[in-house]
């Protein structure tokens, strides 16, 4: 089982009078990479300033293997923060940045007279060079030791940042949005090499980003924030195939989201007719929203198609098309690996698995096309019910 580093405690935070943090409750494991994830202003960063020690909780506890430590400042907490801007030191070679923190020695404490007493604990020369020799091996600059750091790359000297701030041995590493300067290709490679980092450190990373796909492709957790409170804890699959409002849905990938009504355990109305879907718990009749992702659509010809609509506009995105397909003035984007042309009338097939339910909440009506349609599914044949499928039960009691 994993062991708990740091928990935040009904944590609140307000500038100004305004609350910025709404009580929030929080915990971080060893060695887990833990992605905090929203738009800007959602809290995220102030989280992590918090966890630093560069903010103080209005009100609140943040806790150190249970510890308390609202009034510690940075430079006494296990902790190190990659920022993102860089802050090297120009006029230093690859080797001295990194090497920086390590000069200036560990404040320790120690007692004299019966006082608690801060000092400086200097290393010795050797065992510097030894260390920050092997942080550049870990982050790949091996050889790089005397190159100036206007000599590098954004990539490289995001990577020396990366080595000061763990060359330490920190307990956590604080990383707030460190790959927005990069380009697209750079950010793609070091997402792998932050994994690849904290997996061989073994430490925890708490990583601050409004990227999904940087979420979604290093994390173990992700923390979904809006308006200063939690919205959704989970993996990067729980996450994005069981959203728990309509906010996550939308921030996290592409998403179809429209109106329905739970009829009964395994069964969703909307659209004016009945799907299976593997989702229990609800009321009978219970207004839902309801999550449809744009991968999941299957296009087949209109006389198969469970509901069918007319292509309005296509999108060339390399790997499929976004399609948007107007279903009598509700739209959705179905995305496909084949080409359909504007103007054509297609159908869709959706599967149990394909359909996810969620409770109503604050930003229903706020994501996706609501459209209010009501007009019945007259050219099929049986608009009240999907077909039995044999298997539908079993994996919602499973679940």
């Amino acid at each position: 089982m994993a062991k708990e580093l740091i928990r935040l405690v009904d944590c609140c935070m307000a500038f100004d009078g305004e609350a910025v943090l709404d009580h929030i409750n929080l915990y971080f494991n060893d060695s887990e990479f833990l992605t905090l994830l929203g738009p800007s202003g959602c809290g995220k960063t102030t989280t992590l300033r918090i966890i630093g020690g560069f903010l103080t909780p209005t009100s609140g506890e943040v806790l150190f293997d249970g510890v308390r430590m609202n009034d510690v400042p940075p430079h006494l907490r296990q902790v190190n923060t990659v920022f993102q801007r860089y802050a090297l030191f120009p006029h230093l070679n690859v080797f001295e940045n990194v090497a920086f923190g390590l000069r200036i020695g560990k404040t320790v404490m120690e007692e004299v007279k019966g006082k608690q007493v801060r000092r400086k604990e200097k290393l010795p020369e050797e065992e510097i060079r030894q260390r920050v020799l092997e942080m550049l091996e870990i982050v790949s600059l091996k050889g790089f030791e005397n190159r100036r750091v206007s000599e590098l790359s954004g990539g490289q000297q995001q990577r020396v940042a990366i080595a000061r701030a763990l060359v330490n041995r920190p307990k956590v590493l604080l990383l707030d949005e460190p790959l927005a300067a990069l380009d697209l290709r750079l950010r793609k490679d070091m997402q792998s090499e932050l994994k690849r980092i904290q997996q061989q450190m073994g430490i925890t990373f708490i990583y601050v980003t409004h990227d999904q796909e940087e979420a979604l492709a290093m994390s173990d957790t992700i923390v979904v924030m809006d308006q200063g409170k939690i919205q959704q804890i989970g993996t990067p699959e729980d996450i994005y195939n069981e959203p728990k409002n309509a906010f996550v849905a939308d921030f996290i990938g592409e998403s179809n989201i429209l109106d329905g009504v739970m009829h009964e355990d395994y069964v969703v109305e909307f659209f004016n007719r009945k799907f299976k879907c593997l989702d229990k718990g609800f009321q009978p009749m219970e207004p839902v929203d309801v999550v449809i992702r744009p991968e999941d659509v299957d296009i087949v010809p209109v006389e198969k198609g469970q509901l069918r609509g007319t292509v309005t506009a296509v999108t060339f995105k390399g790997v499929h098309y976004d399609t948007i397909v107007d279903f009598k003035g509700f739209k959705w984007l179905i995305q496909t690996t084949d080409y359909h042309e504007v103007g054509k009338e297609i159908g869709i097939v959706l599967n149990p698995d394909d359909i996810h339910i969620m409770h109503k909440s604050q930003y229903s009506g706020m994501f996706g096309d609501y459209s209010s349609y009501s007009e019945e599914y007259d050219e099929i044949n049986d608009p009240t019910y999907v077909e039995e499928d044999e298997d539908t039960e079993g994996r919602g009691d499973e679940e």
